[in-house]
């Protein structure tokens, strides 16, 4: 096989779209993985302690499994909190079940898993040999990773969003690289795909071929595709500014923010993002959720909203930090959602896009706040409206947007703060100095 053949295999199979044509039976399944791990260990420059077991799982069994994982991973509370945090931000429709869209699409996307409580690798019967190959390969750059750096510390971080899709873009930007290294050695993806933007869009176009990949919102597309696609430059640069062959971005290196997954630099100056919230609420509203979207959701959120992409792009890319806030109120949902930004000029093209994407949103009209107030006023409706405030938090630019009943009694009670308080360290993942 040729090394662009070689490479357009590969790459079609990191969408993970095994086509189930045969029998696959355990011990050939194993005999594959024996054979690809020397080329995966070279691929990824470590060596296996203890390579995983090897089992074979039908597609019902791998539902049952997710199952499992999903609801280990978002029990029943913390689901509906998500769920209603993404309609109250319009990122999803009021009518998807987010439990049932997950669970189809992950059982439409795994053709095999490493899982680290186990410890073994898991693939689905009836899987082509070439492709199992593939797979294979992928898995066990996850199984040799979970050696070097604990998965699971990664997997299980809590209301981290951001610091946890950056984790995850390491683990599968790393996994696409050394599966193609590993199928055609030496390749130059440049030369033989035509650049890395036609290797994403080789990716994006096999994802798309997937009915419940393609009917999905943005928020959950795009988030299952920026570990790899993303993920994988960020890999691309790791490894052109890498000195020691044995060099890997885990534990103390490990990026924390998408943003440094997407600014290389931001990640070389080991930029720690500020840590917003919010100084007081009522004290009869009950908080939903809290979490933080950083720069990537950001930057989907404002184009679920309408903004253009290239202008979303800009407005996401001085991201500094941010928090958001979902509360129940007897009048309804209250959003609080407060970002902080590089410059007071990032802070000024976010706001633009902010006002454009939230206005699409709601259909409220806008006005000024009244004389000696910053910030802008939206929605005069009787009862809902919105505003977007600004205000600085250690000196860092921030900006505020409150959407709630109108009739809402903490309009006038709520504020910024730093949270000073350190993010609770896990096994592999330390915890980033507070700034």
């Amino acid at each position: 096989m040729n090394r662009r053949a070689a490479a357009l295999l590969a790459v079609a199979a990191l969408a993970v779209t095994a086509r189930a044509v045969r029998a696959q039976d355990e011990r050939s399944a194993q005999q594959i993985a024996q054979d690809v791990i020397p080329d995966v260990e070279r691929a990824v420059g470590l060596k296996f302690r203890h390579p995983p077991a090897i089992a074979v799982r039908s597609r019902e069994q791998v539902r049952g499994y997710l199952n499992r994982e999903m609801a280990e991973a978002l029990p029943p509370k913390e689901l509906a909190g998500v769920q209603r945090t993404y309609r109250a931000f319009g990122l999803v429709p009021d009518t998807v079940d987010l439990r049932k869209l997950m669970l189809d699409l992950y059982a439409e996307q795994v053709a095999g898993y490493y899982d680290p409580d186990s410890a073994a690798l898991f693939v689905v019967r009836g899987s082509d040999p070439v492709v199992l190959k593939l797979i294979l390969a992928h898995e066990l750059v996850h199984a040799l990773q979970d050696e070097y750096t604990s998965l699971n510390a990664i997997l299980k971080l809590r209301r981290q969003n951001d610091r946890q899709m950056a984790g995850q873009a390491v683990a599968e930007g790393q996994a696409t690289l050394a599966s193609i290294e590993a199928l055609a050695p030496g390749v130059d993806l440049d030369e033989a795909l035509g650049g890395w933007d036609r290797v994403r869009e080789l990716i994006r176009q096999q994802q798309a071929s997937m009915p419940v990949f393609a009917t999905a919102p943005p928020i959950i597309r795009e988030g299952l595709l920026f570990p790899y696609l993303a993920g994988a430059q960020f890999m691309r640069d790791f490894d052109a500014r890498r000195v020691r062959s044995d060099e890997e971005p885990y534990g103390d290196r490990m990026p924390i923010s998408t943003a440094q997954i997407l600014h290389p630099h931001l990640y070389t100056s080991r930029q720690v993002p500020l840590r917003v919230g919010f100084a007081r609420r009522p004290a009869r509203d009950t908080l939903v959720y809290d979490d933080d979207f950083g720069e990537f959701e950001t930057r989907v959120a404002l184009e679920t909203w309408g903004v253009d992409t290239a202008a979303a792009v800009a407005a996401a890319a001085g991201w500094d930090g941010d928090r958001f806030e979902v509360l129940g109120t007897a009048g309804g949902v209250v959003v609080l959602w407060a970002s902080a930004w590089t410059t007071p000029q990032d802070a000024d093209e976010y706001e633009r896009a902010l006002v454009e994407g939230w206005g699409a949103r709601t259909g409220a009209a806008g006005r000024p706040l009244g004389p000696g107030a910053t910030g802008t006023a939206y929605g005069g409706a009787t009862r809902r409206r919105w505003k977007v405030e600004r205000g600085t938090v250690r000196g860092a630019a921030v900006v505020l947007l409150t959407d709630a009943p109108a009739a809402w009694d903490g309009w006038s009670v709520t504020g910024l703060r730093e949270v000073t308080a350190s993010l609770a360290p896990r096994s592999g993942m330390p915890a980033a100095a507070p700034r």
